[in-house]
């Protein structure tokens, strides 16, 4: 069985309102704690933030949504249903690919719809190719889901089940292009089904086809968009929370952890208040969160590599684009040299390949009456980059206009009336190590039972939740990692 914490744990204290904070505090208020949660914000949602501006609701950090399933049972922890606090609409199609020859892919759930698509784009080779693709990422989910994914690991050994044998004949600890490629032979199918690889911080060459399950929970089971846009989530589960007893206060700082005996007493906050604690739970970036309240790093930190970052420009518009989808992909001509650019040389894309979501899309609310939102993403490398972003930003804002009118979006810069801009050096002083928002990447030695382990060496009652540990990165994954948390208080 994996450790839990010993000694009492009536009380816990979990610092940071993020979506693992939250994940983490439902389950512990089912299984019957008495949990604080200290948020430092005015709202919860940690890097799923929300930003206000002139009619227009934007959201902040992440914009695709899948495995909702996960949100179901957080809530499910405390008794209640997920359409009692959410309205989710399934996305159609999931992204629309923008090719540099000029060609466009939809992206559909539906294997069938999607065969359909790629047959009439392609050709029925590829489709077919296509049919065996999803046929290998479904069960790549299937064998890594509870072993790998959804457990508390404390040691590899722990990982010797009958279905890391079925991984490795599957192929799934080979690199993930080469393995894509067995399937598919077109270059716009290969990009289409592996640039999920960036969200693992690596580029498909580097990354391990285990990672091909991140295609799997979003081209395969979905995308889907909440009512109000993302921060409906965060919302929603503090919302039940709240109910259900969780003391939450919003507009605390917590800046020190209290230890005593090698155990975590008390937290103390920035405007002088003590919270004692029989457990803790601390949900800001890992990194952060040992040098910051806990006051050392240890090694294995000091050594982690990090992902790329991205810089996000938050546009509201009064111009729509009757070509766009909700979620956009804009490829560039070079696909390998996007990754060299970012990972191997840390300068920013000479030829880009970018997101743009248009949320009001579906939902209008989110912008005035007849008006748009925009969320345009760059990857860029994070700060072990040489780039002085104070300086270089609002350039780099400008290049941003200006591909994405190169790209179809035509007049985009003259339609702008509000707008927020996010480079790495935002991201940092939300607290994110390196500037970057999809934190340690996912190399081999990074995952896993080699990820930073949710435990705090040193604390025996301090758990760790979010990104920076185990699973990883992403919204299906740090819920998850808030249930792994509390299961090292509570028991699986």
């Amino acid at each position: 069985m994996p450790r839990t914490i010993p000694g009492p744990t009536s009380h816990v204290v979990v610092v940071g309102a993020g979506l693992a904070g939250l994940s983490a505090a439902l389950q512990l208020a089912g299984a019957g704690r008495r949990v604080t949660l200290l948020e430092r914000e005015s709202v919860p949602g940690g890097r799923n933030g929300l930003l206000e501006k002139s009619g227009y609701r934007f959201d902040t950090g992440p914009s695709v949504l899948t495995m909702p399933d996960l949100i179901r049972d957080a809530l499910a922890e405390v008794g209640e249903e997920l359409e009692d606090w959410l309205e989710l609409m399934p996305v159609s199609p999931l992204y629309r690919a923008f090719f540099a020859d000029g060609t466009q892919l939809d992206v559909h759930a539906n294997t069938a719809q999607m065969e359909e698509e790629i047959s009439r784009v392609i050709g029925p080779e590829e489709a077919a190719g296509y049919g065996r693709y999803v046929d290998f990422v479904t069960k790549l989910y299937k064998y890594e889901f509870n072993d790998f994914i959804d457990k508390n690991i404390d040691s590899p050994f722990h990982l010797l089940t009958p279905n890391l044998a079925r991984l490795v004949a599957l192929g799934g600890f080979r690199h993930l292009a080469p393995k894509v490629n067995q399937f598919l032979s077109d270059p716009r199918t290969q990009r289409v089904y592996s640039f999920q690889a960036m969200y693992a911080g690596l580029s498909p060459q580097q990354a391990l086809a285990i990672y091909a399950v991140i295609a799997y929970m979003d081209s395969v089971n979905g995308v889907f968009f909440p009512k109000g846009g993302m921060h409906a989530v965060p919302r929603a589960l503090a919302g039940a929370a709240a109910k259900h007893g969780v003391d939450i206060r919003y507009n605390t700082e917590v800046t020190k952890v209290e230890k005593r005996n090698g155990r975590a007493v008390a937290v103390q906050t920035a405007n002088g208040e003590r919270f004692e604690c029989d457990a803790l739970i601390l949900n800001p970036d890992l990194p952060v969160a040992w040098r910051d309240l806990l006051g050392r790093t240890p090694l294995t930190i000091k050594r982690l590599k990090y992902s790329p970052s991205c810089a996000v420009l938050l546009a509201g518009s009064n111009r729509s684009y009757p070509h766009l989808a909700h979620h956009n992909i804009h490829f560039g001509h070079d696909w390998e040299g996007v990754f060299r650019e970012l990972i191997d040389e840390r300068r920013v894309m000479s030829d880009p390949s970018i997101l743009v979501t248009v949320p009001s899309m579906d939902d209008p609310s989110l912008a005035p009456e007849g008006k748009h939102s925009y969320y345009t993403l760059f990857p860029t490398p994070n700060l072990d980059a040489d780039i002085d972003w104070k300086s270089y930003g609002p350039k780099y804002r400008d290049e941003m206009v200006r591909v994405m009118e190169e790209r179809g979006y035509t007049g985009f810069g003259d339609s702008i009336e509000v707008e927020e801009l996010t480079t790495p050096l935002d991201w940092e002083s939300r607290g994110m190590e390196r500037g970057a928002p999809f934190a340690s990447s996912h190399t081999f030695m990074q995952t896993g039972p080699f990820r930073p382990s949710n435990l705090a060496r040193g604390f025996e009652n301090v758990v760790f939740a979010g990104s920076g540990t185990r699973p990883g990165v992403g919204v299906p994954m740090v819920l998850i990692s808030g249930k792994l948390a509390a299961e090292r208080i509570i028991g699986s």
